[in-house]
């Protein structure tokens, strides 16, 4: 049957005249029959020392009930309505438990997980594999903006993960998914990489991914991606579903990320990130006729006496390399730039008017946890549990708000924050700090800056009715 189809190929190809020469794989490569060679393929010997070093993590939450229904009783209207029969509403506290993964990076017990995964816990829960032993754990550090935290236990001599290097990774790499899906305990699932430099995923502010069909569940957060040597090359993220089950998209951060963010954590507690001052873009089709080189970030604003605007950087610039290492796109300079240390210098080489040009700049202090955003995504601020929106025709759509509003909205106030102690509500419209109009993320940096020594007046929209706060 072989002889009869290579035939007919042959037929086929000289009747259109063609001339090709078909590549064959050798024909000397050896196979084992699994019935007769007694041959059991196995990992186990490769990942056996990794598994030692994920745990689960238990976390246990209290939120208060009926919280949302006073505030909707402090509406005038609903006072009016009721006059001074205004039924009065008790606080319980109710307890919320999930479950999820972290990988042991230290043998005095540092654990790095996801952020999502602690965040907000006022109970955090350790658990050794093959130990039942219960450990309390303390937060060392978070990062939202990629969506890395640092626990830590008090216990000695732990088994601990060996870094492999993600930059080393090639799409078809065979991969294994460690963590306690479901809560039903050490999983191990396999898959391959998939793809590689995931951005614009939407998931974090600062995206890296490695995307993996390996299977990843609710539970699997914080849990670690190995290669077939055992070496942890990411941790595991997040899965993109629409039935909140495995549809083997998953997502991991790269090792080489979660390497510099815990170190960063657990010396400071915080990541400092590097501040060029510029908006950028990726190359579109049409830009790229105007330019020689055909990857890279186009410039797109200049923040006023940024480091940009000082190293002599212009709209239009197509920034190519960041001391040596090559930029294709926008979201390469950002993770290149927020992973230097601020205050150090860089050589930027770029494309202006067809020549290349170089120039040093100085980084600055990322002084303010707010990133201008219009696309609709809330932003944390530099005012701890406070995230803000722009307000504009998308948003005003997304969250029904009037034609008229406009200011900044206030999405999110955390529990116990410095924000809700100053006394913003979800719901508010920030709209004016002291004498300065708010109407952009900026305006609100700018507000800060402009009276940081001093205590500010802030002027809301709560509800259709104007009031004030005190912002120290």
């Amino acid at each position: 049957m072989n002889k009869i189809i290579s035939l007919s190929l042959f037929t086929a190809l000289s009747l259109f005249g063609a001339s090709v020469t078909l590549e064959q794989m050798p024909q000397d490569s050896q196979r084992i029959d699994a019935t007769t060679s007694n041959v059991i393929i196995s990992y186990h010997n490769a990942i056996k020392e990794s598994k030692k070093s994920v745990v689960n993590i238990a976390t246990t939450k209290k939120t208060k009930q009926n919280e949302q229904l006073n505030e909707l009783m402090q509406n005038p209207f609903f006072k009016e309505f009721f006059g001074n029969r205004m039924p009065e509403f008790r606080q319980q506290e109710r307890k919320s438990h999930s479950l999820g993964s972290g990988v042991i990076i230290s043998k005095d017990g540092y654990i790095v997980t996801n952020n999502h995964v602690v965040e907000g816990a006022d109970e955090i829960v350790i658990t050794l594999p093959n130990d039942e032993k219960e450990y309390k754990a303390k937060v060392i550090g978070e990062d939202p903006k990629t969506d890395l935290a640092v626990v830590k236990i008090d216990a000695t001599n732990l088994h601990v993960a060996k870094f492999g290097d993600s930059s080393n990774l090639l799409e078809g790499d065979l991969v294994f998914a460690i963590g306690n899906p479901f809560g039903v305990g050490e999983t191990i699932t396999q898959g391959i990489i998939s793809a590689l430099n995931k951005s614009n995923v939407g998931l974090n502010q600062y995206e890296n991914f490695i995307q993996t069909d390996a299977s990843i569940n609710p539970g699997n957060s914080g849990g670690a991606l190995v290669d077939s040597r055992g070496a942890l090359i990411g941790i595991n993220s997040a899965i993109l579903s629409r039935s909140g089950g495995n549809n083997g998209i998953g997502f991991a951060i790269p090792s080489n990320m979660v390497q510099k963010i815990a170190s960063s954590l657990i010396e400071n507690g915080k990541v400092e990130r590097g501040f060029m001052g510029v908006s950028i873009a990726d190359l579109t089709k049409d830009l790229k006729e105007l330019y020689d080189n055909k990857q890279g970030a186009v410039i797109l604003m200049i923040e006023k006496n940024s480091p940009a605007e000082k190293g002599g950087l212009q709209v239009s610039d197509l920034i190519l390399e960041v001391d040596g290492v090559k930029i294709k796109n926008a979201n390469e300079l950002k993770n290149t730039i927020a992973a230097i240390t601020p205050d150090k210098s860089v050589n930027i080489t770029y494309e202006r008017d067809k020549k290349i040009k170089n120039t040093k700049i100085k980084l600055a202090k990322m002084d303010s946890e707010i990133l201008t955003s219009s696309d609709g995504k809330s932003t944390s601020s530099s005012i701890e549990g406070l995230s803000l929106v722009e307000i504009n025709a998308q948003t005003r759509k997304q969250y029904q708000l009037s034609k008229e509003s406009e200011g900044l909205l206030v999405t999110e106030v955390k529990e116990d924050s410095k924000a809700e102690k100053i006394g913003f509500r979800q719901g508010d419209v920030i709209i004016q700090i002291e004498q300065m109009r708010i109407s952009s993320l900026h305006d609100f940096t700018n507000a800060l800056k402009e009276y940081k020594n001093s205590k500010k007046r802030v002027i809301i929209n709560r509800q259709n009715y104007r009031s004030i706060l005190v912002m120290p």
